[in-house]
């Protein structure tokens, strides 16, 4: 098939597409956000931008050549990867001059920021033993710190202008709202970062915000749920839920949050959970 018979943008929701977009996305080498990046790339218009952030530079490349193969990539799409570890200051800030670098195409009409980064910490622990405070401040440093860092970089990079959506999802979880035992660290990070872009919601009130989680997704971190989580009760309740077919794949999930931005009819800040959609 010749380039220019290739059609500008697939249309999702009711003929609704997100524009030309800068779309950046953490943690976007596997998983969910690897899925959201495919996604998300038939949905923009020629010319959008995607910064994909992510440690591992080897499945980054991947997802490259995967998006420059797409339809999307031979309609336009620029894709830049940026190998970075979201706890170190230096890597932070090397990943919003990236996106600074963006910031010039001033026909661009929406700014999407996905928040995907995130990791488990240790669950085969009890919060009564987590007295290192080093290791406390490291986790909250990657999970916590550094989206707030991001976020707030990508924003000055794409200030409010009349022509310009801007939208930050924060891919949240269960755990942000409910306790789980042995998961203290991963709790208490996911209950953070809701609160942190609730506020940012509050303050920013032209900036549409959205807390999604997920659900229950067939991934790295459900194996690690049910083979080391300190809890036993919590281990089983893992175990059963692979075992009866319970868990979601990230396509699925994925699906149901291009739908809920697409629709654009949550209240900015909210928390969504994928089986309340």
């Amino acid at each position: 098939m010749q380039e220019e018979n290739l059609p500008d943008v697939v249309d999702g929701l009711d003929g609704r597409n997100f524009g030309k977009a800068v779309c950046i996305i953490t943690g976007a080498s596997k998983g969910f956000g690897r899925c959201l990046a495919k996604e998300i790339a038939s949905l923009v218009k020629p010319g959008s931008v995607f910064v994909l952030v992510a440690r591992s530079g080897e499945k980054l490349r991947e997802i490259e050549v995967e998006l420059a193969a797409s339809p999307a990539g031979k309609a336009g799409l620029i894709t830049r990867c940026v190998v970075a570890d979201l706890g170190v200051k230096n890597d932070v800030e090397n990943v919003v001059r990236e996106i600074r670098a963006t910031a010039s195409n001033s026909d661009i009409n929406q700014l999407l920021l996905i928040n995907n980064a995130a990791s488990l910490g240790d669950i085969s622990r009890f919060a009564r033993s987590f007295t290192d405070l080093h290791e406390v401040n490291a986790y909250l440093s990657l999970n916590v710190s550094s989206a707030l860092c991001l976020t707030a970089g990508v924003l000055e990079a794409f200030p409010r202008r009349q022509d310009l959506r801007r939208c930050v999802v924060n891919v949240s979880s269960l755990c942000a709202v409910q306790p789980f035992p042995s998961w203290v660290l991963y709790c208490t990070g996911k209950a953070a970062r809701d609160m942190t872009f609730n506020v940012l919601a509050k303050e920013e009130p032209d900036i549409r915000v959205l807390n999604y989680a997920p659900g229950p997704l067939d991934t790295d971190m459900q194996v690690a749920a049910r083979t080391i989580s300190g809890d036993a009760g919590l281990k089983e309740t893992c175990v059963n839920m692979h075992a009866k077919g319970q868990l979601l794949t990230c396509e699925e999930s994925c699906s149901k949050l291009i739908k809920v931005l697409l629709k654009d009819e949550y209240q900015s800040g909210t928390h969504l959970d994928f089986n309340d959609i």
